[in-house]
């Protein structure tokens, strides 16, 4: 099957060049950012249709943010050894050329496609306001030639599709989404190499040089070893005849899903996900596969309510300080803090609990949602996303949720509580994982740093 054109609803126009598209010369620059995938990247397939239709070169370049968000090694490190993995598959599977650019995006990219003579750039989606602003500033920077395209290929119905509006709750939106998912949940298309070769050299890259570079500047937070980067461990997450999510843990899914207790009952994907080193469309249709082979921003209420409670009395006030060494009364938010911090990802339910004893155990509702958001963005591996920020705002400031019985600090907002939490699940059994779990780290990293001690004193 050759490249077919991406559905048109997927894309937006940004900035409609003056040469326009029939009368493009100039070759065509996908910037990957949010999806680093070369197997089912609709963005991509887009960009390699329109060079093929116009008969010209394609290439494909990622900016290395010097600093976006407060990315440290954990983040960095990860992404960077999945980018190693996915430069040569493009390459010398596909015949593109990978460039790597280092700066300010909306820098880095105007120049790289006045060097080139672009005719056309083609970017993924992020909702993330960061990303929309360095958007904005790369259209009124490239020549009035460049037209600008936006791919959706991170969610499986666009999310200018689902929804023109703001939607209140996660059940509003819910039939939206399922109204388009037999337009938009299809298998994607064999992707065919460009049929004009990139006039120039291919870029090398340290990869090496780099990580150790990126890995000593965001170092305070380590790297993770469970988790490996790339395209093809995360299709073994998903599908792997050992302990794939689909194939040998699915089963246990809806047992064990909001048991902290038991991680093994999660997919796993997120840091993947996150990455856009799989589709979550793919994700979808294997789920669906498998499904066929067996039987059958704050809302004004959410403002409202915590405003007149921001001055309630708290049993406990922390600084983030000490929230970050996980020094607080509750043993069990402790251990979902140092989980977070040692393991890079916390239990979802227990994302929730974590989250709502901030709201409950700081000054206001703006300084919980300050700490939440700077604490998943520094441990989480899949920290600064957008799925991440909606869960804080969710267990926070009721977005996608409704209110409930009101009462102190927390309003009208869902409330969770110690006592809730031991009559779900193993309370101890969860305290005592996470304990085991954080002395393992601890001991490889000493291990690793008497290791090292040692080949120096041997030197």
């Amino acid at each position: 099957m050759s490249t077919m054109a991406v559905q048109s609803g997927r894309i937006r126009i940004l900035k409609e060049g003056s040469g326009g598209l029939e009368g493009r010369v100039g070759p065509v620059v996908y910037w990957m950012f949010r999806d680093q995938r070369v197997k089912d990247n609709w963005a991509l397939i887009h960009a390699v249709h329109q060079a093929n239709k116009a008969n010209v070169p394609v290439a494909v370049v990622f900016n290395l943010f010097d600093q976006f968000l407060g990315a440290k090694a954990r983040h960095l490190g990860f992404m960077l050894r999945g980018l190693r993995q996915l430069s040569p598959a493009i390459q010398h599977n596909l015949q593109i050329p990978f460039f790597l650019v280092r700066g300010e995006a909306e820098d880095t990219i105007p120049d790289f496609l006045k060097e080139c003579g672009a005719s056309l750039l083609v970017t993924d989606f992020s909702p993330l306001r960061e990303v929309r602003r360095c958007k904005a500033a790369i259209c009124n920077r490239v020549s009035d030639l460049v037209t600008i395209h936006e791919v959706d290929a991170h969610n499986v119905v666009p999310v200018w599709v689902a929804s023109e509006k703001l939607e209140y709750s996660a059940r509003t939106i819910r039939g939206k989404i399922t109204k388009r998912l037999s337009e938009y949940l299809i298998d994607f298309p064999t992707m065919e190499p460009p049929t004009r070769k990139w006039i120039g050299k291919n870029q090398l890259i340290d990869w090496d040089g780099l990580i150790a570079e990126v890995l000593r500047i965001g170092a305070e937070v380590p790297q993770l070893h469970w988790c490996e980067p790339g395209e093809i461990a995360a299709m073994e997450v998903l599908m792997g005849n050992k302990n794939g999510f689909l194939t040998k843990r699915l089963k246990n899914y809806s047992k064990d899903r909001n048991d902290p207790s038991k991680p093994s009952g999660l997919s796993g994907l997120s840091p993947h996900l996150h990455f856009g080193q799989i589709s979550a469309q793919r994700c979808a249709l294997e789920a669906q596969k498998l499904r066929k082979s067996y039987p059958q921003g704050a809302w004004e209420w959410a403002r409202k309510t915590l405003l007149d409670h921001a001055n309630d009395k708290r049993e406990h006030i922390y600084s983030r300080e000490l929230l970050e060494k996980a020094q607080t009364a509750d043993p069990l938010w402790n251990a979902s803090q140092k989980e977070m911090v040692y393991h890079g990802k916390m239990h979802g339910f227990m994302r929730m609990y974590w989250a709502k004893k901030i709201l409950e155990w700081t000054r206001g509702p703006e300084e919980a949602l300050e700490i939440c958001i700077y604490l998943n963005d520094k441990y989480e591996i899949d920290g600064r996303d957008p799925n991440g920020y909606v869960g804080c705002m969710w267990s926070i400031c009721g977005v996608h949720d409704q209110g409930w019985q009101e009462r102190p600090i927390f309003g009208k907002i869902r409330y969770m509580n110690y006592a809730g939490c031991k009559r779900k699940f193993d309370v101890d059994g969860y305290i005592a994982h996470v304990t085991k779990l954080v002395g393992e780290i601890r001991k490889r990293k000493a291990e690793s740093l008497l290791s090292e001690k040692e080949k120096v004193q041997h030197h």
